[in-house]
């Protein structure tokens, strides 16, 4: 496995950790905000509350002012304020949609998301609080914090898992944000129907977070072989293009390996 410094990264205008399962580490267990990559806990105890039956796909979810927030997403722009819990998962999976994220976590409770985190094998990487626009200097700090070790690890899971797992990663291939590590991947970015592995092209399912000085991105990539992955930046806010511009270095070496 590859580890140490990446080449690139002393050129970079602040910090970037990574990690490939078996493959490449950089700063892996440096904890850093995710924006909203700290989504992925929530979908994952959804998905976990779907194949349990404990959640029903179909029940509505009726908005409320508190929960609607800007930033990121579609429902802050929507007239209908009635959705069910799977409507509003694939929203925050696919437009990352501020709105139906703290719909969720008021139907779910920040508890039972970071419980479901523990059992997974997380220890560092937790949702602190709702998205807010603006946070305050009175909220939690953040939105989530977490590492690139423990998010890959994760992304690992989810394309294992053949329950919870698959229904997650269905709702991860339909991102619209291949704008950060797939971009110099070679994949259909519509292509939102679960490849398996050793096909002839490559796939990809992943999850963006975005926010002054943040740009995150975890996901599967399947070819020949699967890849998952976990690249974590932060730096001043203005500088975020450049770091990723070497998110994008790490995807073509992510690339290469899945075929």
């Amino acid at each position: 496995m590859l580890t140490g410094v990446l080449p690139f990264a002393p050129a970079l205008p602040g910090t970037l950790t990574l990690a490939v399962p078996g493959h490449l580490e950089h700063h892996s267990r440096e904890v850093l905000p995710l924006a909203s990559v700290g989504k992925l806990l929530l979908l994952a105890e959804v998905a976990h509350g779907l194949i349990a039956a404990t959640l029903d796909p179909h029940a509505p979810v009726d908005l409320r002012d508190e929960d609607y927030c800007g930033g990121s997403g579609l429902l802050a722009k929507l007239a209908p304020r009635r959705w069910t819990v799977a409507d509003l998962a694939r929203l925050t999976a696919a437009v990352s949609d501020n709105t139906a994220t703290n719909a969720l976590i008021r139907v779910i409770g920040l508890d039972r998301v970071n419980e479901r985190a523990d059992l997974l094998g997380l220890t560092q990487t937790r949702l602190l609080d709702r998205i807010r626009e603006p946070r305050l200097a009175h909220h939690a700090p953040t939105f989530a914090v977490g590492t690139a070790h423990e998010l890959a690890a994760l992304a690992q899971l989810i394309a294992d898992d053949a329950s919870w797992g698959s229904l997650l990663l269905g709702w991860m291939a339909g991102c619209g944000d291949r704008s950060m590590v797939p971009a110099l991947i070679p994949h259909d970015p519509e292509d939102g129907a679960v490849r398996p592995v050793s096909t002839g092209r490559l796939w990809v399912a992943n999850k963006t977070g975005t926010d002054v000085g943040i740009r995150c991105d975890v996901g599967v990539v399947r070819g020949t072989r699967q890849v998952c992955y976990a690249v974590l930046t932060s730096c001043p806010p203005g500088r975020e293009f450049e770091m990723v511009q070497g998110m994008r270095a790490v995807g073509a070496r992510i690339a290469e390996l899945a075929r």
